[in-house]
């Protein structure tokens, strides 16, 4: 089995030698506060910026609290199907700037439907380790997120596999409401 397939969150040990492996991350980081932004209306291949982050946060009437999970809807899965070959090629994503903004604002995972959580090529790969020097990570192949967007805070649970060694892990994510 993959540590990378499906709904998975990445460890640090994926970012570069030296990072935690996923069965030494801590639970708590899995059991958080949460929320989603609507980020629906960009484009295929597009780099979100901070202005676009700012502008979805304020939409939102939330704010990012320290150690809060962020999950970013694109609506990718509904405008892109699996089996359609720009799947793995075409999603949307954070520019470099927008993962540091994240970071800065106290998120420590934020979630994407894509397979990555930026652009694919170079912006992919920056964003990969703009995480691992920010201390945050990120979860890829998340579905269903038209659910939660607009719907305010949630406890959000994820919690991946505990796989030695792991570079990341799958999971299965869920979104609890108060009411």
């Amino acid at each position: 089995m993959s540590d990378h397939a499906g709904t998975h969150v990445d460890a640090p040990k994926h970012f570069g030698p030296g990072g935690k492996s996923i069965d030494l991350m801590p639970l708590e980081d899995f059991y958080t506060s949460a929320f989603c932004l609507d980020l629906s209306h960009v484009e295929l291949k597009a780099s979100i910026s901070v202005s676009e982050m700012e502008d979805a946060l304020s939409k939102s009437g939330e704010e990012i609290r320290q150690g809060d999970t962020v999950l970013l809807y694109f609506a990718f899965n509904k405008r892109v199907s699996f089996d359609d070959p720009r799947w793995q090629h075409d999603f949307p994503g954070l520019s470099p700037e927008a993962v540091h903004w994240l970071a800065d604002k106290g998120c420590k995972i934020f979630g994407v439907e894509a397979i990555s959580p930026a652009p694919e090529g170079e912006l992919n790969f920056q964003a990969h380790n703009i995480c691992g020097e920010r201390g945050i990570t990120h979860i890829e192949g998340l579905d269903n997120l038209e659910a939660v967007v607009g719907k305010g805070r949630f406890q959000f649970i994820g919690f991946p596999l505990k796989i030695r060694e792991g570079s990341g892990g799958p999971m299965r994510a869920v979104a609890v409401f108060d009411q």
